[in-house]
């Protein structure tokens, strides 16, 4: 009997070995573009919920000031007086409040007036607290504010009800109750590759719960 061998072997043709590299290339630009496209997505998300929630805090501080205005406890140990609990003359951009505060660690009353004013140049947001007719430096609540805009709901006839909604240079002598404010900001450009988001605003309408109870 005659053994025979048979070389089976197999290999690639030039042309094979280059088919395959472009199909590997191919596949790998996908997989590079599909990457970027996320990273890009994930930094504008970032950025979506960065300025949403610095939009957020800054609105609650202001909130929070608003709600106090012209609160004065009428302690007879208390020398504070609140005359203005909007200062006057009002603004469409800039509203100053004032309010009693006692001070626990000082153990004494205090007089709070509080401005918030949108500075256009640098586009921020200023808040500044004047303690007793002695001003604080001012804090910088929030970067790259767009808008910062006050609408005033009035008690025309004085029935504790609200009659309507004015702009500063049509409120005249009625009386304040409520306080609709604006804030628009933007988030800042970190990222010359991904795209500009959008500026995001909110919205919030306060009572001024003070104002409301006096007759």
């Amino acid at each position: 009997m005659e053994n025979r061998t048979t070389d089976n072997i197999k290999g690639i043709t030039l042309i094979e070995l280059l088919v395959g590299l472009v199909i590997c290339g191919l596949v790998i630009a996908g997989i590079y573009r599909v990457f970027i496209a996320q990273s890009k997505a994930y930094s504008v998300q970032d950025q979506v919920v960065e300025v949403q929630q610095s939009v957020r805090s800054a609105m609650e501080i202001l909130l929070r000031d608003l709600r106090m205005a012209g609160f004065d406890d009428e302690n007879l140990q208390s020398p504070i007086m609140i005359t203005n609990a909007i200062v006057t003359p009002l603004a469409d951009n800039s509203i100053t409040v004032s309010y009693e505060y006692y001070d626990k660690t000082a153990a004494q009353y205090q007089k709070h007036t509080v401005a918030y004013s949108r500075d256009a140049p640098s586009a921020r947001l200023f808040r500044q607290l004047t303690v007793n007719d002695v001003a604080s430096p001012q804090e910088v609540l929030l970067d790259n504010v767009e808008e910062l805009s006050f609408s005033y709901g009035v008690d025309a006839n004085d029935d504790g009800a609200l009659d309507q909604w004015l702009s500063s240079g049509s409120v005249g002598v009625s009386k304040v109750i409520a306080v609709r404010v604006t804030l628009t900001a933007r988030p800042g450009q970190v990222n010359p590759d991904v795209k500009m988001v959008s500026p995001r605003t909110l919205a919030s309408t306060v009572t001024l719960r003070n104002l409301c109870l006096v007759k």
